[in-house]
């Protein structure tokens, strides 16, 4: 069976979570600090815990504002907790069908729910006539079928064939099959047995192995029922080792011990480094020692097992507990799963409770892949959150929002609703959409600006005009900008380092267009830096001729001015004058100048001017403008960008 939805009622903050629908592979519970989510996957893992070392308790579990009126409450019955739907798979179907005829499954989805009393209720919809009807079908019952008659329950089948006179043949063998295959004459517990329950593992930072274990404390909590979390973990590891604890106390050959417990290391490690991209030169060793008088109590007496890390580039032993926290859960977790899996050979659903929470941002990237590739196949997946690198920007409808809700009411008083999971990724709260927010820029800065070829400008305005002048170029029938060219602001040559360091992991082929031919050093800091190849830097300076240039000089001082007068309706004596030749300065500062220094330039408007508005307007009107320039002046525009566009399409690959 496949979870499909669920419901909390009635457990510690969650007085009802709402019906909550749940991703067939992986789902995200996204909330912030103390909104419940742990609590949601507490609940979940007792439905059908892996360990059964689990069950809910209404004197401890129950909202405890509430635990006082609990038996009024609820009519002095157990309270409902857990609400789950499921769908049922094709192979359970089949066996169904085989088992009961194709008729006998009415719905496929079935409900499974668990109360205070820690009872399982199913509730599958089924046709019991039909199931009823196919068992006398396929059994040995010949004449007896007409003293049989109709009957619509497998209760009325069996009395009646109880009835039968002793001698009919196949009397004992329907009687037989009933008493087998439907228990107290229950067909939904005959079609229960058939279906399979997925059994919940719950994971969290506190079943971390231990770097030191203390086998006579292991042994006693072992015998008297009084395991802790961790102890799963090393239990598991001796499983995989192919041991037990008890044996690991009294070997008497440390070889063969080390030889086993390397060979389960070596395949925990294999599958880990898979995905562990933060550091691979490490190993995992084993010790056993006997304990030193001068160690730390309970480490101070009997044999301890110890794990240390080695380190293969330092060539050095670490503790275990030493190495950090996202290494020792990522290991922990593998240890344990590998274990539950191979114990249990069957689907688990699969609750982590803040995974990759000491991880790196890349290496929280690593471990969703795990999920998707290792996990996600097999096994459904559900995993709380609070870290955006951990939300999936990809799947976002896999995303459920996780808020502990408080209503205000008109006069003021606060009224608790508890805990509450949104089904869709809504939400109004803003430190429950942080994570999502924080994912969605990341992304968002990742993809929406940049190409595997980008070109790098300083302004959003350069690049309206580099694209705008590329299709005068085609439309002239010469050489334009190659559109596999990408071309993004990014604020200034000295921002450059900073842009190939965060974006750094995408591998990018960049080149950089600066404003000024003066701006030696900035140039100089980047080629120092290996951050670019030379070949990789163009100033629009050198292509003008001028000693500074931005993209404004590349199209021609009369250009500019005709673009420039056209945005802003300036005709007559507003009309701004094409600067008189060998001015020298760039045509920008000279119309931010005569906006500055003309009050009058545009009556009504504050004078400022604002270079993005030409482009805009060139962009939206560049084959009126351009035929309005002839000659020279035009043919010195269209080289100039010419020129720059193909030294850049030669940096591009064939």
């Amino acid at each position: 069976m496949k979870l499909v939805r669920a419901r909390i009622q009635n457990f510690r903050n969650i007085e009802d979570s709402g019906e909550f629908s749940l991703d067939e592979h992986i789902t995200c519970l996204v909330g912030k600090n103390e909104s419940g989510k742990t609590t949601l996957l507490t609940a979940l893992y007792r439905l059908n815990p892996i360990f059964r070392d689990a069950g809910f308790q209404w004197q401890i579990d129950y909202p405890r504002r509430h635990l006082s009126d609990y038996e009024e409450r609820h009519d002095g019955k157990d309270a409902d907790v857990i609400t789950t739907w499921w769908t049922i798979e094709p192979a359970e179907k089949q066996a169904i069908a085989n088992a009961f005829g194709a008729g006998a499954l009415q719905s496929d989805e079935v409900v499974v729910k668990k109360d205070y009393g820690n009872v399982i209720r199913w509730t599958i919809r089924f046709d019991e006539a039909a199931i009823v009807q196919h068992l006398i079908d396929t059994s040995s019952l010949h004449d007896e079928k007409a003293h049989i008659g109709s009957v619509q329950t497998m209760a009325e089948l069996k009395a009646k064939t109880e009835s039968l006179h002793e001698s009919s043949p196949g009397r004992w063998q329907c009687i037989q099959k009933i008493d087998l295959d439907f228990p107290e004459a229950s067909v939904s517990q005959a079609i229960v047995k058939l279906l399979d329950l997925p059994e919940f593992m719950l994971f969290s930072q506190y079943q971390r192995m231990q770097g030191q274990v203390s086998l006579e404390q292991i042994q006693q909590r072992e015998s008297s029922n009084t395991l802790e979390a961790a102890d799963q973990v090393f239990i598991a590891l001796c499983k995989m080792a192919g041991t037990t604890i008890a044996q690991v106390a009294s070997i008497q050959d440390f070889e063969s011990m080390v030889s086993r417990f390397e060979s389960a290391s070596n395949k925990i490690s294999a599958e880990m480094f898979r995905y562990w991209s933060q550091n691979k030169f490490l190993k995992v060793i084993f010790r056993l020692d006997h304990a030193l008088p001068g160690d730390p109590p309970p480490f101070n007496s009997g044999r301890i097992f110890r794990t240390r890390i080695l380190n293969e580039l330092h060539d050095v032993t670490v503790p275990f507990d030493d190495r950090s926290t996202g290494f020792v859960w990522f290991f922990s977790f593998l240890v344990l799963f590998s274990q539950m899996k191979k114990q249990h050979q069957k689907r688990m659903v699969l609750l982590l409770d803040e995974p990759g929470l000491s991880l790196h941002g890349k290496a929280q990237a690593d471990l969703l892949r795990y999920f998707r590739e290792r996990l996600a196949p097999d096994h459904q997946v559900i995993y709380t959150t609070h870290s955006p690198f951990m939300v999936p920007s990809d799947n976002l409808l896999s995303v459920r929002t996780v808020e502990d809700m408080v209503v205000y009411l008109e006069n003021g008083e606060p009224e608790v609703k508890g805990t509450k999971v949104g089904s869709e990724v809504l939400s109004t709260d803003p430190d429950t959409l942080f994570p999502l927010q924080s994912a969605l820029g990341y992304e968002m800065t990742q993809s929406l600006f940049v190409g595997e070829h980008t070109l790098l400008v300083t302004r959003p305005s350069d690049l309206l005009f580099l694209r705008a002048m590329s299709e005068v170029l085609r439309s002239h029938k010469r050489i334009p900008l190659d559109p596999r060219w990408t071309i993004c602001p990014a604020g200034g040559i000295e921002k450059v380092s900073a842009f190939m360091s965060f974006f750094g992991g995408n591998r990018l082929h960049v080149a950089v267009l600066t404003d000024f031919a003066s701006d030696h050093e900035r140039v100089e800091n980047l080629r120092r830096w290996n951050t670019l190849r030379d070949t990789h830097i163009f100033s629009m300076g050198a292509t003008t001729g001028q000693q500074e240039a931005d993209v404004e000089d590349m199209l021609g001082a009369g250009l500019y001015v005709e673009i420039v007068n056209a945005c802003y309706g300036l005709k007559g004596r507003q009309a701004l004058p094409v600067p008189s030749a060998g001015a020298g300065a760039r045509i920008v500062v000279y119309v931010e100048e005569h906006f500055r220094t003309q009050q009058d330039v545009v009556p009504g408007v504050n004078p400022k001017f604002d270079r993005y508005a030409p482009a805009v307007y060139f962009t939206e009107h560049q084959s009126e403008i351009i035929k309005k320039l002839f000659g020279a002046d035009l043919k010195a525009t269209l080289t100039r960008f010419e020129k720059l566009f193909t030294e850049l399409n030669a940096l591009l690959p064939e």
